[in-house]
């Protein structure tokens, strides 16, 4: 528990209160089921630059990274390598042509739909299958947020675990369910600055003498900690583990509630603005994160004798120990800020899947946008409710419980969505079969281990899901007249909308 947190829980309730109140004012602004989802495509290129960066690194930004750090030293860059190359090709690969595409078909809300619709599905199988896996995968995804507001709620307050899990949920439903998209990407702004700050003022403040010094320092504890090509035994990193690092980059082209930022910009030539505003915050956000694990494993070295027994927390400790309660309320409050910025996307992308891709398409094809909606709200109480069960066992990791669902969603739906947007002859089948095999391969690979079976899952996913796509796609018949039709259709929008 955090000392003197008067003061901070002052700050939580500040904070928490300007979140609440974001989401009021777009609540005021929600009248239909394209503003609650997608609040009406409407984003400029900030807001949709750090809500997808925000809603991207969730809680483990600042506690999953640098533990990881914290643990393997440089090792780490590999993954935070991989993750600022992913971005960057994410923004470039997919953003314009799936805001495009989107609206060329039909003005489709949710990536189950654009994916039914670009394929002319009459039957809903693809729309309800990928809407299956949206909710899967999210459900870990979402709890994983909740087990790192369980983490800080218990560091700063010294609540039990459960209570600690529940408060945090509380947090993330009260706006969300209310503001819809608006007030998760306006609240993703502010969120996103605080993180971005919080990481990079935090080890600064810690570091004593400069990099020199820390390099020094960390070679005195462990000269593997300066290498990323060694493990901390100083045996050099298999291309399994270091594949498995990188490979987290794949997993941005299949993230539902980061291309949901895509497809709501309001032009395609804010997404080039956008595109830049992302990739700088997600390397100064990586950089800070890697120097917070490595900062705080020196300050752990020297100051408390019975060492951290969970790296996960050391950003926590950092700001207790250096800062005045006021600011370290501040700064704790970007981890709250980190939780709260994807829990609310994956709640939202969750809740649209089952309001618009299982309710209106099977139970109430004539429902109108203000019923959509309403079923999407009770949605989010529904799925919160479920993710709070599996975040309720306080060893879960949160790195790990992130790691399964973003390999689910760039395996079943990554090569999907690219091929695609550039692939004219892919047809219905292709999809389907990519879905299915790119999800089942994450499920089955995770229960495997030993030799090849080390890779990171996402590997294999997107590797036998591509396949999958081409082989069954030149299987069956060439895609319909009116499919062939859209894409020309799409590619002229293309060129008008830039």
């Amino acid at each position: 528990m955090i000392e003197n947190n008067f003061a901070i829980t002052a700050t939580f309730i500040a904070y928490l209160g300007l979140m609440l109140y974001i989401g009021y004012y777009a609540y005021q602004r929600t009248a239909n089921s394209s503003d609650y989802f997608l609040g009406g495509r409407n984003l400029g290129p900030w807001p949709a630059a750090l809500s997808a960066g925000a809603s991207d690194m969730s809680g483990w930004l600042l506690l999953g990274l640098p533990g990881y750090a914290y643990a393997a030293g440089m090792e780490s860059l590999w993954l935070a390598g991989g993750l600022l190359i992913g971005t960057w090709a994410n923004w470039l690969v997919s953003a314009k042509r799936l805001r495009t595409y989107s609206i060329t078909t039909d003005n489709a809300l949710t990536l189950p739909a654009y994916i039914s619709r670009r394929f002319n599905d009459k039957t809903k199988l693809v729309q309800s299958i990928a809407a299956f896996f949206i909710l899967m995968f999210f459900l870990f995804y979402t709890s994983a947020g909740l087990v790192a507001g369980g983490k800080l709620f218990e560091t700063v307050f010294g609540l039990n675990y459960t209570y600690a899990v529940i408060i945090g949920a509380v947090c993330v439903v009260s706006y969300t369910l209310f503001g819809g998209f608006l007030a998760v990407s306006w609240t993703d702004l502010v969120q996103g600055l605080l993180m971005s700050a919080a990481l990079l003022i935090v080890p600064i403040a810690a570091m004593q003498g400069g990099f020199e010094q820390l390099t020094a320092d960390l070679t005195a504890i462990n000269p593997e900690l300066l290498t990323m090509w060694n493990g901390m035994d100083g045996q050099p990193l298999s291309w399994i583990a270091i594949v498995s690092l990188v490979a987290w980059g794949l997993g941005y082209f299949g993230q539902p509630h980061i291309l949901a930022r895509f497809k709501a910009t309001r032009s395609n030539k804010d997404l080039t603005k956008a595109r830049r505003i992302a990739v700088v915050w997600t390397a100064l956000s990586m950089f800070g994160a890697v120097l917070v694990g490595l900062v705080g494993l020196i300050y752990v070295q020297g100051n408390v004798a019975e060492g951290l027994a969970d790296g996960e927390k050391i950003f926590m400790l950092l700001v207790n120990a250096i800062f005045h309660p006021v600011i370290a309320g501040i700064l704790l409050a970007a981890i709250l800020a980190a939780i709260m910025s994807t829990a609310d996307s994956q709640l939202l992308v969750s809740s649209s899947a089952l309001a618009e891709d299982f309710y209106k398409q099977f139970i109430k094809p004539d429902a109108t946008p203000e019923q959509v909606m309403l079923v999407g709200r009770i949605g989010v109480i529904a799925l919160s409710l479920l993710a709070l069960f599996l975040a309720m066992s306080p060893d879960s990791s949160v790195l790990g419980l992130v790691s399964y669902a973003w390999a689910g969603f760039g395996a079943a739906f990554g090569p999907v969505i690219i091929l695609s947007l550039y692939w004219k002859r892919m047809n219905r089948n292709g999809a389907l079969a990519g879905i299915l095999v790119g999800g089942i391969t994450i499920v089955v690979w995770k229960q495997l281990s030993g030799g090849l079976f080390d890779l990171y899952e996402i590997v294999p996913g997107i590797l036998f899901a591509t396949i999958a796509i081409v082989v069954a796609s030149l299987a069956s018949k060439e895609p319909e007249q009116v499919i062939v039709d859209q894409y020309a259709q799409f590619e002229k929008n293309l060129v008008e909308f830039d």
